[in-house]
């Protein structure tokens, strides 16, 4: 059940923290400018608890720990890059970080932890599921109610992108499809499993006891091309046999083998060369969001986040728009999209936007005729 936390929460008389401080400190503590009253004003206290009511039964189950607390902790253990123990030790021992978070009595307790992990999973959950990324909707919200307060310039941006690595390890081939293949055979119950040859689920058995790195390390290059054209024998006979399953495994099972494997006239499998795999094929089962990219020096497995913020000499400047694809997306496709958020955030129209080369097609240029593109850079 959803239930807004109060804005103005009530302070003990004696288990406020401010009152167990004095001089200095205390001063430093209340100090409207120290970043844990920045970020408590500009964060916690600015965030539309509401945009987080589909996420709760409107009937059922008991109500909600402050959602605005939960969102403060996630942002928070992002910028300082906290390990989430790290995040429950400053919660629960730091004052300035409970004071960040709008946590004000010394006995006031912080979300527990499943209560933490419960409202992340929900919020990936919608995502997956609608499409709608209710952070990226939150902190939209927030920047609009400060470029109105602050009277930000947004008719000057600037944008720049940067490749992001996955924190996911780097697969071969060979150790791509077993682990696609193992995250399936994980879901199969006896039932299931008996519906398939003795052989095959022999097979199945073995390859879910095979550690795949070491199989790579100890074989021959011809041994290791042989076993995965066994194992997409095996793989086309279970997404055959499976169509009825709508599970997450074996939709990424079927994909991996659409992108390792092909299917010939006379229904004989064939593993793909190289150089048909594309860049977005699945770079990880534990990733599948993830590609690759090659981007002069550097090569990523991972994601394209570009970057666009106003760019004004005389006033605060305050990102408006971050756009996150696959590493192979190009960074003109971000042009319109951030372009248009940007407008949509500051209710400004754009004048001038600046960015690389890499940005310029015909059909940005079309599309931004009325504002002064300069591709030198920032």
């Amino acid at each position: 059940m959803f239930r807004k936390s109060s804005k103005d929460p009530q302070i003990d008389l004696f288990g406020g923290v401010s009152s167990f401080l004095t001089g200095k400190a205390r001063k430093q503590f209340n100090d409207e400018k120290s970043w844990h009253n920045q970020f408590r004003t500009q964060i916690v206290s600015r965030m539309d608890e509401t945009v987080f009511k589909v996420l709760f039964d409107e009937e059922m189950g008991a109500p909600n720990s402050s959602v605005s607390t939960l969102v403060g902790m996630m942002t928070l253990k992002e910028a300082f890059g906290w390990s989430d123990s790290k995040l429950y030790d400053q919660c629960r021992f730091d004052i300035l970080t409970r004071s960040a978070l709008g946590i004000f009595n010394i006995n006031d307790e912080v979300p527990v932890e499943s209560t933490y992990y419960l409202f992340r999973k929900r919020i990936y959950a919608y995502h997956r599921l609608h499409n709608i990324d209710l952070l990226k909707k939150t902190f939209t919200q927030i920047t609009k109610g400060q470029i109105k307060e602050f009277n930000v310039n947004g008719r000057n941006i600037r944008m720049d992108s940067k490749l992001i690595g996955s924190n996911i390890a780097y697969f071969s081939r060979y150790e791509i499809i077993h682990h696609t293949l193992i995250l399936f055979y994980k879901t199969l119950d006896e039932s299931m499993l008996f519906l398939l040859p003795a052989a095959e689920r022999k097979q199945l058995k073995e390859l879910s006891e095979e550690e795949p790195l070491k199989t790579v390390y100890h074989t021959t290059r011809e041994e290791i091309k042989s076993r995965m054209q066994s194992i997409g024998i095996l793989v086309f006979k279970l997404v055959n046999l499976f169509t009825d399953k709508s599970s997450e495994q074996y939709q990424l099972l079927k994909r991996v083998f659409g992108e390792q494997y092909k299917v010939t006239e006379n229904q004989q499998v064939e593993l793909r060369p190289k150089e048909e795999i594309a860049a977005d094929s699945v770079q990880s089962p534990h990733d599948p969001d993830s590609a690759y990219r090659h981007k002069g020096e550097q090569k990523v497995k991972g994601y394209s986040t570009n970057v666009t913020e106003t760019a004004s000499d005389d006033s605060l400047n305050l990102i408006t728009d971050v756009n996150v694809k696959k590493a192979n997306v190009a960074d003109t496709t971000f042009v319109k999209p951030s372009i248009e958020a940007t407008v949509e955030v500051t209710g400004q129209s754009v004048e001038k936007c600046y960015n690389d080369g890499a940005y310029q097609t015909p059909d940005n240029d079309e599309f931004c005729e009325n504002i002064g593109m300069v591709y030198t850079g920032i």
